[in-house]
């Protein structure tokens, strides 16, 4: 349940994400935010936000999901549950869960991937083809 840093340390994976939610709990252009499950003393499971991106069905909306990071990780993905409901292709509609052989950067996980990379990689998936224009549930 670590990483390697280049000079050669292992940074466990939990520690890894905390580092990365002190740099910032809003990222980059505030399309998506980080913050820590309050109830969480492990710093194994974490928020994550998302701001529907504009021009597109998902806009003027945001988006909560529950990620954690489990024994074999950062070796394994992370589990990506969507709270709020949505619409959209490799999200099971009943539980809010991705299919990670869907997602590229779950499919292809790398231990030096971060929060922020799967959120943002969410981002750009709501504004591909195949989900723009799908129904939305109701609120």
């Amino acid at each position: 349940m670590a990483t390697t840093t280049s000079s050669g340390v292992k940074v466990p994976c939990n520690l890894q994400f905390l580092e990365e939610l002190k740099e910032g709990k809003i990222i980059g252009d505030g399309t998506v935010s980080i913050l820590q499950d309050d109830e969480d003393m492990t710093l194994t499971r974490w928020t994550g936000m998302i701001s529907g991106p504009l021009r597109t069905i998902y806009e003027n909306q945001i988006y909560s999901l529950k990620i954690g990071c489990g024994p074999k990780c950062p070796e394994a993905p992370l589990f990506v549950r969507f709270v709020t409901k949505i619409n959209m292709n490799w999200v099971n509609s009943s539980n809010g869960m991705m299919d990670p052989r869907a997602i590229s950067v779950l499919a292809k996980w790398q231990n030096s991937y971060s929060i922020k990379v799967v959120l943002q990689e969410l981002w750009h998936l709501m504004m591909s083809k195949e989900n723009m224009k799908l129904p939305q549930p109701a609120e």
